[in-house]
C-alpha cells in the first residue's frame, strides 16, 4: 500500500484508479470525521478501505429506464444501498444514529427519515420535524437542522470535485407520516433551497418514457403516501424540474391478502414501471416470507426463488427495490428496534442480507448499520439461480452496497 495524499491506498492500482479510490475515500472519511452537529469523528479503517478497492460492481440491466449512459451508479441493480432505517433520534434519544450510518465506511449511504408536520400556533404555518409517532411531541428536530445543514459540507465538496461519475452519494429517503397539503408544500421548498445538490429530471422530458436523470451527489426518494405525487408531480407543468421521486403504488390488499402477500404474483405487487416521477417500489419483507422476520422459518430455495422474481420484475421495468425491515439480535440487544423486524439471531439476517445482495436488492433497510457493513463488506458476488443476469466487470472506482428509504 501506498498514500495518496491523506488516504493510504493499496498497491496496483493504475494511478487513475488510485486518486478516484482516494476520492471516494476521502470523502467518507471526511463525512465520518466531520463535527458539524455529529457525534465524536469516527475513522474508516485501513482493512475496509483495502476491501473496497477490490469489490466487482454488478452490472445493471440493459436499458434501465431514465438512467443516461454511463451513469451505472443509478441503474437498477447496479448498487446495494444500506437503507439506513429510523435514522432519527426518538423521544430524545438514540442521538447517535445519523454519525452512526455515517461512520460505517460504506461508499454510499441511504438515509431514512420519517417526518411529521407540527403546526404554529397561530395556524398560519408549521415545520417539518423528525420523529416516528404523531402527533409529534413538538421538540424534535426539524428536517433542515437534523439532516441537510449536518450533511452540507460534504455535498459542498462533491460539488466542487465534480467527478459525477459517483454521484449520488447519499439518498434521502422521506417517510411521510403525516400527508398535509402544506406539508408537502413546506418539504418541496425546502428541497428548491437545496437543489444545486439534488438529482433531478425534468418533466416531460422523456418523450414516452421515463425522463433522465440528471446526476447530483444526492438524490431524494419519498413513497405515494395520499397527495404526494399531486404536490410533487401533477401540479408541475411540463419543463418543471423534479426534486423528489415517489414509488409506484402498491395494491390496495385486504388483510387476508396482506397476509398472503408472498403468494402473490410479482407482476400483481408491481403493475406498472418507471415514469417521470415513479422510480422504485418498497415491500415489507413478508413479501417474500411468510409473516416477516418475526415468523420467518429457515431460509430455502423457494425463498430465495421468490425474491429474485421480484428483484427481476422491478428491475426488468426500470425500478430499484427496497425490501423493509431486516434485523437480527437478541431482544436484550435492541436499540430502539422494532420487535417485528427482528429473525433473533445475527446468522439468520445475515442469511437474509447477503441474499438480498446477491439477488441485486437497490436498498437493504436495517436498524443494525454497522453489522451491516461488515456484512456487505463480506458479500458473495454470484447471482441468485433464475435471477436477472448480470456482468461482473473489474470496478473503475471503490465499490459499496448500501442503506436505504422508508419505514413504517
Amino acid at each position: 500500500m501506498h498514500k495518496y495524499g491523506d488516504v493510504i491506498v493499496p498497491s496496483g492500482l493504475s494511478r487513475v484508479r488510485a486518486r478516484r479510490f482516494a476520492r471516494g475515500a476521502g470523502s467518507l472519511i471526511h463525512l465520518t470525521a466531520m463535527r458539524h452537529s455529529l457525534c465524536a469523528p469516527v475513522l474508516v479503517s485501513c482493512a475496509l478501505l483495502v476491501s473496497l478497492s477490490s469489490l466487482e460492481c454488478q452490472g445493471p440491466p440493459a436499458a434501465a429506464a431514465g438512467v443516461p449512459a454511463g451513469d451505472r451508479a443509478l441503474a437498477p441493480g447496479s448498487r446495494v444501498w444500506m437503507h439506513a432505517h429510523n435514522c432519527y433520534p426518538v423521544d430524545g434519544a438514540w442521538q447517535d444514529r445519523l454519525a452512526r450510518a455515517l461512520g460505517t465506511g460504506l461508499p454510499w449511504v441511504a438515509i431514512e427519515q420519517d417526518l411529521v408536520w407540527v403546526p404554529d400556533a397561530a395556524g398560519t404555518g408549521g415545520r417539518t420535524v423528525v420523529a416516528h409517532d404523531t402527533p409529534a411531541r413538538g421538540d424534535e428536530p426539524t428536517l433542515e437542522t437534523h439532516f441537510f445543514e449536518r450533511v452540507r459540507p460534504l455535498l459542498e465538496r462533491l460539488l466542487a470535485e465534480g467527478d459525477r461519475e459517483r454521484w449520488p452519494l447519499m439518498v434521502l429517503s422521506l417517510d411521510f407520516k403525516t400527508n398535509e397539503p402544506e406539508h408537502h408544500r413546506a418539504v418541496w421548498d425546502l428541497l428548491g433551497r437545496y437543489e444545486r445538490y439534488l438529482t433531478t429530471a425534468v418533466k416531460g422530458s422523456g418523450a414516452g418514457r421515463a425522463a433522465m436523470l440528471r446526476v447530483g451527489p444526492l438524490l431524494v426518494l419519498t413513497e405515494s403516501g395520499p397527495g404526494q405525487e399531486d404536490a410533487f408531480y401533477t401540479r408541475l407543468g411540463n419543463g418543471a424540474t423534479l426534486r423528489l421521486f415517489g414509488t409506484v403504488p402498491p395494491p390496495d390488499l385486504d388483510e387476508d391478502a396482506r397476509k398472503r402477500r408472498h403468494e402473490i404474483p410479482a407482476d400483481t405487487l408491481i403493475a406498472s414501471g418507471a415514469t417521470d416521477y415513479r422510480r422504485w417500489v418498497n415491500f415489507p419483507w413478508s413479501a417474500v416470507e411468510a409473516g416477516g422476520p418475526a415468523e420467518s422459518g429457515p431460509w430455502s430455495s423457494a425463498d430465495e426463488a421468490r425474491l429474485g422474481a421480484l428483484v427481476a420484475r422491478a428491475h426488468s421495468l426500470g425500478l430499484w427495490i427496497r425490501f423493509y425491515t431486516l434485523n437480527g439480535h437478541p431482544p436484550e440487544e435492541s436499540l430502539g428496534w422494532s420487535d417485528s423486524y427482528n429473525f433473533g439471531s445475527s446468522a439468520a439476517v445475515r442469511t437474509r442480507w447477503q441474499t438480498a445482495m446477491r439477488a441485486g436488492v437497490d436498498f437493504v433497510a436495517t436498524d443494525q448499520y454497522e453489522a451491516f457493513a461488515d456484512a456487505w463488506t463480506h458479500r458473495q458476488p454470484a447471482a441468485v439461480p433464475g435471477g436477472p443476469s448480470r456482468e461482473t466487470p473489474r470496478p473503475r472506482q471503490p465499490v459499496a452496497y448500501m442503506p436505504s428509504i422508508s419505514s413504517r
